[in-house]
């Protein structure tokens, strides 16, 4: 399972997620991206 992490969470829930994949949206290059904006 691939887990993505909203930036409004705590970085802790990451080391508390089941999954194999877990990323957060800041390590992504996500972060403060606003709803409806293009991510290439």
């Amino acid at each position: 399972m691939k887990v993505l992490i909203d930036e409004c969470l705590p970085r802790k829930v990451k080391a508390e997620a089941n999954a194999e994949f877990v990323r957060t949206v800041p390590e992504v290059g996500w972060a403060s991206i606003q709803n409806g904006a293009r991510c290439v």
